[in-house]
């Protein structure tokens, strides 16, 4: 596997060269435009996807579907993205889903999604190049090793979100004050999942039980205010926590007096009116080492999770007989039961991401069905 601090290095090094000697650049502009111009070559090669298509890698197993629909409250507000080959790695594949919300919400949930993967690239570069990490990664790894791998990139994802937050705060173009979006993402290094999340988006993985049955694993938290830690830090801020009349059991983040936001999640980019009463963008970042019985991962917007069970949503997706069409067809169930639960509401948007782990189906493995 390519080392990856070194050939970062190079092409910043060409970056710096192309800019002049008397280049008033910081070493952090350098490695985010150097991250950039990875993401522009990875969307010409077709590395990277961004709205409804497939990906299938002609260099290993992944294969990755994604679909997004527009609900029935204006613009599309969320953003899907797949990267494969991340950072020119061939084991690497970056999958990111985020679900804008508020009058700014579409502007801001396209920024992050454009933000987060060469902005993560950037920090993670420079999270190695301080460690003696790099010469681990060409050997074996361990326990210990996997460990230290995961620590570099919990501590970029925080960094991460953290800047973009920032970054859309002081935006003179964007306004964050009342908007913002949910961010989940999953980096999949080899056989090593790494999950950051901020928000109620849901990653579910599919995989075989000791009986033989394909069941799901949540591996994200759904971030609502009516969790007691989320509901206690955000009153210790002064902020509120409430449902309406008409929305029982929808807690919602209100400021002290009034009645703005109603924030329906406890963690979000943006939202920057909020911001001091209780609302973070930490995500909460998590690992899994995937085995030969996990078979593929769902990333989704609530406006699936809202109608279609995570026990659902891996049968919709197992018992697709094309896997090109299995986030089309969540997608498409998803839209449906919103029809039959949810009369006389808005649809929401609706989004989907699912990457497959194997060449091949499962059940041309092992014949069996998602357990009920």
């Amino acid at each position: 596997m390519m080392f990856f601090p070194s050939f970062l290095d190079g092409l910043a090094r060409t970056v710096s060269m192309k800019k002049g000697k008397n280049t008033s650049s910081t070493e952090d502009d350098i490695g985010r435009e150097v991250a950039e111009t990875l993401a522009k070559d990875a969307k010409k090669n077709d590395l990277m996807l961004s709205s409804s298509a497939t990906f299938k890698s002609n260099k290993s197993n992944k294969f990755a579907s994604i679909c997004s629909k527009r609900g029935q409250k204006g613009i599309n507000q969320d953003c899907t993205i797949v990267w494969e080959e991340f950072g020119c790695q061939e084991d690497m594949i970056f999958c990111g889903i985020f679900d804008g919300h508020g009058p700014w919400g579409h502007i801001i949930a396209k920024r992050v999604k454009q933000s987060v993967p060469p902005s993560l690239l950037c920090n993670w570069q420079k999270a190695l190049a301080l460690t003696s990490l790099g010469q681990e990664l060409n050997t074996e790894p361990n326990r210990s090793t996997r460990n230290h791998q995961f620590d570099i990139w919990k501590q970029s994802c925080l960094k991460t979100y953290a800047d973009i937050d920032q970054e859309l705060k002081h935006h003179p173009g964007i306004d964050s004050f009342h908007s913002g979006t949910t961010a989940l993402t999953i980096i999949k290094q080899g056989e090593h999942l790494v999950i950051a999340n901020v928000g109620d988006s849901r990653a579910v993985l599919a995989t075989i039980s000791d009986d033989g049955n394909l069941i799901p694993f949540q591996l994200t938290i759904d971030f609502k205010p009516n969790i007691p830690e989320e509901a206690e830090r955000i009153r210790q801020s002064q902020g509120r926590v409430s449902c309406l009349r008409d929305e029982p059991g929808v807690y919602r983040v209100w400021m002290p007096k009034g009645d703005a936001p109603g924030l329906a999640v406890s963690r979000a980019i943006g939202d920057h009116c909020v911001k001091e009463l209780g609302l973070i963008s930490v995500p909460d970042v998590t690992q899994r080492n995937i085995t030969n019985k996990d078979q593929f991962v769902i990333l989704a917007t609530d406006g699936v999770w809202d109608v279609i069970s995570n026990e659902e949503a891996v049968e919709i997706v197992c018992s697709t007989d094309d896997r090109e069409k299995s986030a089309k067809r969540l997608v498409q169930c998803a839209m449906r039961a919103w029809r039959s639960k949810k009369r006389g509401i808005a649809m929401d948007d609706i989004s989907a991401i699912c990457l497959f782990f194997h060449p091949k189906l499962f059940q041309e493995v092992n014949p069996f069905k998602a357990s009920k």
